[in-house]
């Protein structure tokens, strides 16, 4: 695939709301949870197809519609984020698989990217724009409903409305990275970054600028190297991020040594 201008610079702003969103999915210990809710794009992006409709269309209304309903669920039943999430989940999989099938399905599981127009890049860039903006003016209450939500109620936060606008904002992350990574990988690239950030970074302002670092360089340099390789570029891009974690590991342990 060519690395156009157009979708160079949506790959760029989609890894930084990925960076972003993905270090307090990480604080709020929903690694795994993040994972099992990109699944939920697939019966969206089958219904699409079916309908002879934009993929993407019916991938971010079926997300949106899965988080609204992991958080309604969540709230009237009091279970946890992640056990809701994996019921949906496993739903959505199941009902995905039978609606798309053959190279239809493989291209949602794992990405298929094509040419972008203007029009695509520029909804795609002004959606990434507005999560990152809504993680940046939200981080203070993120950050007091995540230590305590009575605290967080208290100081005239509300609670529920501000889980729910997050869930959105993570269910439209995962709908701008499907079309790289696939219905498999996009919750790689939310969870990969933001936990090499927690073992490298010494504040939380520290975590979320490498965190955002991170899944732009694993993107960016992802594609390209995809590109040479003539490969898919969504496994190279978390190959590299991967690498980077690793790398991590490593660089923690010679500055910080066991006593």
């Amino acid at each position: 695939m060519t690395l156009t201008t157009e979708s160079l610079l949506l790959s760029v702003a989609m890894a930084a709301a990925a960076g972003l969103v993905g270090a307090f999915a990480v604080m709020r210990r929903m690694a795994l949870a993040s994972d099992a809710l990109s699944h939920v794009a697939l019966p969206g992006i089958g219904l699409a197809l079916a309908l002879r409709l934009h993929p993407a269309l019916g991938a971010v209304a079926a997300l949106c519609l899965g988080a609204l309903l992991i958080w309604s669920l969540e709230h009237r039943t009091r279970m946890s984020t992640e056990t809701v999430i994996g019921v949906v989940f496993s739903t959505a999989l199941a009902v995905g698989s039978m609606m798309a099938t053959g190279d239809e399905l493989l291209d949602a599981l794992l990405g298929a990217p094509r040419a972008l127009t203007r029009v695509e890049a520029g909804l795609g860039i002004v959606a990434a724009v507005g999560i990152v903006a809504f993680v940046l003016s939200q981080k203070e209450r993120l950050v007091v409903a995540l230590v305590s939500t009575d605290l967080a109620r208290t100081s005239g936060v509300r609670v529920e409305r501000l889980e729910l606008a997050f869930l959105l904002a993570f269910a439209l992350t995962v709908g701008l990275g499907l079309r790289y990574l696939g219905v498999l990988l996009m919750g790689s690239l939310l969870i990969i970054p933001a936990a090499t950030a927690k073992h490298l970074a010494l504040s939380l302002e520290g975590m979320l600028g490498t965190s955002v670092v991170l899944a732009v360089a694993s993107t960016v340099s992802g594609e390209v190297l995809a590109g040479r390789l003539s490969r898919p570029p969504g496994p190279v891009i978390i190959a590299v991020a991967a690498t980077l974690f690793f790398a991590s590991l490593a660089l923690r342990r010679r500055r910080w040594p066991r006593r």
